[in-house]
């Protein structure tokens, strides 16, 4: 099964910390993306920039609305990605726990759908 691991975390704490504890949080995070890597499960990952560079869209009345930011305010924001496939949920959930995110915000899975008709599958099988 395909799942995608959503990192949220709270990204103001990013600039509060010291070079030094920057350096080991990157370091756990290659270590933790490594470990996929070499387990078989990573299929992509990524960050993401803040939030304030977020846009959001939608259409009303035949216009399209843009607005700046995220589209709700909260307490922790989505900050990366992993896509990984697993053999079933026990073992995505496994993998959030594993994460350095989950240690200090949280960490969502979420199960590709596996029931959707070809014509709605675009990503690469």
């Amino acid at each position: 099964m395909k799942c995608m691991l959503m990192d949220y975390v709270d990204e103001s704490g990013w600039t509060l910390l010291t070079k030094d504890q920057q350096d080991h949080w990157l370091g756990a995070y290659r270590a933790y993306m490594e470990s996929m890597k070499d387990a078989g499960v990573l299929l992509s990952s990524n960050g993401l920039k803040p939030s304030a560079f977020g846009k959001t869209v939608r259409m009303r009345n035949g216009k399209r609305q843009v607005l700046d930011g995220p589209y709700s305010d909260s307490k922790e924001q989505l900050g990366g990605f992993h896509i990984i496939e697993v053999p079933d949920l026990e073992t995505a959930l496994h993998w959030a726990g594993s994460s350095p995110t989950a240690l200090h915000g949280v960490v969502e899975v979420r199960p590709y759908h596996d029931d959707l008709p070809p014509q709605l599958r675009f990503a690469e099988e």
